[in-house]
């Protein structure tokens, strides 16, 4: 995948670290490790997929196939080509499917961000590098993720300690491997771990019991299909760091 080589491509490096999933396998450590990697400093914006689209007229929203999106795609677009007032400029764009956050990734050279590096990424908060240790964060990451704020311009979002902006008040976003949170690539015991977690005691084999946002974006991760598009749906790109290598299949 394309490596972004500094922050003046918009996008800010997050260091090597390990971070605590919501929920791990049997055959899981409580932490795993997570390589340092780039991360863009806000999600794409509705100018910026319309550029996008112009370049690739099959992402148009009168031509996209049902294949790779459904019927909602860029629904508050006013045109194939045209934003109209309900998609300014430098909101983030929404309404978009994960084919089509995908496509975008490559046209740029880059990836979406895997659920880890999402996670681990919006654990920060506006003063702490692992928020937990911020009183009240848990609460207003809480707030935004069951409100429903308007959008906004992306650079007017909350900015956290690493200086990645909106990962919680603008709404949900797109990663990678979204469709792999309920499926573990481990056969031999994914089906009696799978099904616990949709019973009422999944919820005790959670690392953070106290961490309902975190279950909230779990559930809509897991209820999400790949054409599924979405009024706060956005998506953001990453990229990795020049000096790893990434070990899944791209």
């Amino acid at each position: 995948m394309g490596q972004a080589t500094s922050a003046d491509d918009g996008m800010v490096r997050i260091d090597d670290g390990y971070h605590t999933p919501l929920y791990k396998t049997p055959s899981e450590f409580d932490s795993v490790q997570v390589d340092a990697f780039w991360l863009a400093r806000y999600p794409v914006t509705n100018a910026e997929y319309l550029a996008f689209v112009k370049a690739n007229p099959e992402w148009q929203r009168s031509r996209v196939k049902a294949l790779f999106a459904d019927e909602g795609y860029l629904r508050h677009w006013a045109g194939d080509v045209m934003l109209g007032p309900e998609a300014p400029p430098e909101h983030p764009v929404v309404y978009v499917s994960w084919f089509a956050a995908m496509a975008y990734a490559r046209w740029q050279g880059q990836r979406l961000p895997t659920t880890t590096e999402w996670e681990y990424a919006a654990r920060a908060s506006e003063t702490h590098r692992n928020g937990y240790s911020d009183p009240g964060f848990k609460a207003r990451v809480l707030a935004h993720a069951t409100s429903n704020q308007s959008l906004r311009d992306v650079d007017r979002a909350t900015a956290n300690v690493l200086g990645v902006h909106g990962m919680h008040d603008l709404g949900w976003e797109w990663v990678e491997d979204f469709n792999t949170q309920v499926i573990n690539g481990d056969s031999r015991y994914n089906t009696a771990f799978d099904k616990e977690r949709f019973c009422g005691s999944g919820a005790l084999d959670a690392t953070e019991l106290e961490d309902y946002a975190a279950f909230l974006r779990f559930s809509v991760r897991t209820s999400l299909k790949a054409t599924d598009t979405m009024a706060r749906l956005s998506f953001r790109l990453a990229a990795d760091a020049p000096d790893t290598v990434r070990s899944v299949a791209q």
